[in-house]
């Protein structure tokens, strides 16, 4: 087996990887379930690659993610479900239904994206979707049957909440301008702080949440979206942090070793400085 540009030795790895008798004992046992946090954490390095304008680390990083599907699709082959080669018609089919102003006609392309098409679009694709799932014996509301089901689990908590928010607005459950969400996040504080002085563990956990969703709701009246709100404080602590222990390594203190007080100190020039 040898290295190749072509996919189709990626698919043929793959393959070999899950063989009964003369894979990899570890790929054999992998199902789906296992295997998708392993897809989220790779779709998360290729984001991290990303914002660190790493271009090399993309290339492997996106092949990590490409194997990801591979993996999926190989072992949706073995259950006779579908293969890799169906995964591609599927979104290829997709992606030409979605542009008609691009891969349309000479008519749908002159006249561009109409005013609702999208939406048109999508609802088609539900349809032949719930068709689909009928002639097969299957539930054909996959994600559930209320309104706000189709929003996945799997997301992150900020933003499924985000997400949550933005489709329950469509429908007009909203607030109508940010200023009212600051009033709900004190509210939520208020009321933290009871669940906290009860010493309520399962109140102070729900409390805590209210107050998030809270936030949430909040950045998105701002235009502001939370997840990348929050990385971007995270990337601004961990610089500021690392200021403050070369600034120890370099008067022979350590982390371990330095007071709260001085590395309060460290911290306020490091605001100064990044």
């Amino acid at each position: 087996m040898t290295p190749s540009k072509d996919i189709s030795r990626l698919i043929e790895i793959m393959a070999a990887l899950r063989a009964p008798k003369t894979g990899c004992p570890w790929d054999i046992e992998q199902d789906f379930s296992t295997i998708a946090p392993y897809t989220i954490e790779e779709a998360y390095e290729v984001a991290d690659a990303i914002a660190r304008g790493d271009l090399d680390d993309l290339r492997d990083e996106l092949g990590d993610l490409l194997l990801q599907v591979v993996y999926h699709a190989q072992m949706a082959e073995e259950a006779g479900e579908f293969a890799f080669p169906d995964v591609v018609q599927a979104i290829t089919t997709k992606m030409i239904r979605r542009h008609p102003h691009v891969f349309g006609d000479e008519k749908a392309r002159s006249a561009g994206m109409a005013k609702g098409m999208w939406e048109k679009i999508k609802a088609q694709e539900k349809a032949e979707k719930r068709r689909a799932r009928l002639a097969r014996g299957l539930d054909p509301e996959d994600n559930g049957k209320g309104y706000l089901d189709s929003v996945p689990v799997a997301l992150p908590a900020l933003t499924r909440a985000l997400k949550l928010q933005e489709k329950a607005a469509r429908v007009g459950f909203d607030w109508s301008e940010a200023a009212p969400i600051l009033d709900k996040i004190e509210e939520e504080i208020g009321e933290l702080r009871e669940a906290l002085a009860k010493g309520d563990t399962a109140s102070i956990k729900d409390e805590f949440g209210d107050m998030l969703f809270a936030v949430v709701n909040l950045g998105r009246h701002l235009k502001l979206d939370s997840e990348a709100a929050l990385s971007g404080t995270n990337e601004k602590f961990r610089s500021r942090f690392h200021y403050v222990e070369q600034a120890l390594e370099k008067s022979g203190n350590t982390l371990e070793k330095a007071t709260l007080a001085e590395m309060e100190a460290l911290w306020q020039e490091a605001k100064t400085a990044n």
